[in-house]
């Protein structure tokens, strides 16, 4: 055991055979940190400190700190690389609006909002859920999809709208459940957001 790692994490609970026990002891660790430091400021080795394990162990379960956030905070199974390269993969680059829209809706629409809804309820209260959401969905999502799709003109400001698109219909549809929009279907969602949606990706926002 490294001492001098145990006394920058007091917290430390001590060195854990691999197993569920190891998941069980990352997902609170990380839950802690994240939302002490943020997605950005929260790093792996300081999750595997906190919760007396080793780093590897991160990339062994969750496949690295965006997979062990997405279970440990957004609660969802679905790596989010995976997502990132499903958006930029799934078909032609005019089309990202829709896969944005579609993937977010297949991944919240069967739990309700789940825990992300629970977030967005928090952001007003706790300073840190927002800090977690932007840093998570706009710097480690978006800004992917935006790179990926090749958009160089104001990438950080196209993420953050399109971000708002998003944000806006998670809230109108599962937290104040605004209706019609709320028990709209998919392929209405599609129609109504996704045009909106690729403009902030691609096209003309002077």
């Amino acid at each position: 055991m490294n001492e001098g790692t145990q006394q920058a994490e007091p917290k430390r609970r001590g060195r854990r055979a691999g197993g569920e026990d190891t998941k069980a002891a990352l997902l609170a660790a990380a839950r802690e940190v994240f939302m002490e430091r943020g997605y950005e400021g929260a790093t792996v080795r300081s999750i595997a400190a906190r919760a007396g394990v080793d780093a590897a162990m991160v990339n062994h379960w969750f496949g690295g700190k965006e997979g062990l956030f997405a279970k440990a905070v957004l609660q969802v199974p679905i790596d989010p690389n995976t997502l990132v390269t499903h958006i930029l993969e799934g078909g032609p680059k005019d089309q990202t609006g829709e896969r944005i829209v579609r993937t977010f809706l297949g991944v919240w629409d069967p739990i309700g909002g789940g825990q992300f809804a629970a977030l967005m309820r928090s952001v007003t209260a706790h300073d840190q859920v927002a800090d977690v959401l932007r840093d998570f969905f706009v710097h480690t999502l978006l800004k992917k999809v935006v790179a990926g799709i090749g958009t160089e003109d104001r990438p950080e400001l196209r993420a953050t709208l399109a971000a708002s698109q998003i944000f806006g219909m998670g809230m109108v549809r599962y937290v104040v459940k605004f209706e019609p929009l709320a028990s709209a279907d998919v392929e209405t969602m599609v129609k109504a957001v996704a045009p909106n949606l690729q403009r902030y990706l691609t096209g003309d926002i002077s």
